[in-house]
C-alpha cells in the first residue's frame, strides 16, 4: 500500500466517523408525527396473503404464522376499516410479529399510540388481548 492510499484511507475513516454524530443529530431534530393514545379493536392479519391473495380467516391462521416467521408483516385491520401497522418506539425499530403471531387471524383489542403519516396508520402497542 502506498503512502498516498494510506493517507486517503485515514482521511476517509476520519470523515465517516465524524459524519455519524452529525447524521444522528439531524435525525433527532426531525419532528415525530402527532400521536394519540387509543384503544381499538380489529383482526390481526397477514398483510401479504390478505392483499396479495385475498386469504384470511380462521382457516388461514397457520399460514399467517408461517408468513410471520418468515418476516412478512402482520398488521391489525381495524373495525373502522383502517389498516394499522404495528411499530416499536425504539430506533432502530423492532419487528412486532412476535407479539402479534399468537393472535393471527383473531379479533384483538389493542391500546397504544396511534400515528397517521403518509396515508397510513401505525400503532405502538402497549397492550394486546383477545377481543370478546
Amino acid at each position: 500500500m502506498t503512502k498516498l492510499s494510506i493517507a486517503l484511507a485515514a482521511v476517509g475513516a476520519a470523515l465517516s466517523l465524524g459524519a455519524r454524530p452529525a447524521v444522528a443529530q439531524q435525525m433527532m431534530k426531525m419532528e415525530a408525527p402527532a400521536s394519540k393514545q387509543r384503544t381499538l379493536t380489529g383482526t390481526v392479519i397477514d398483510v401479504s396473503c390478505k392483499f396479495g391473495q385475498g386469504l384470511g380467516g380462521a382457516q388461514h391462521k397457520m399460514c399467517s404464522e408461517i408468513c410471520a416467521d418468515r418476516g412478512l408483516p402482520l398488521a391489525i385491520l381495524g373495525e373502522d376499516g383502517k389498516l394499522y401497522l404495528a411499530t416499536s418506539p425504539g430506533m432502530p425499530g423492532e419487528g412486532q410479529n412476535a407479539r402479534l403471531k399468537a393472535f393471527a387471524e383473531q379479533k384483538v383489542t389493542v391500546s397504544g399510540k396511534v400515528f397517521a403519516a403518509g396515508g397510513a396508520s401505525a400503532i405502538q402497542i402497549d397492550k394486546i388481548q383477545a377481543a370478546n
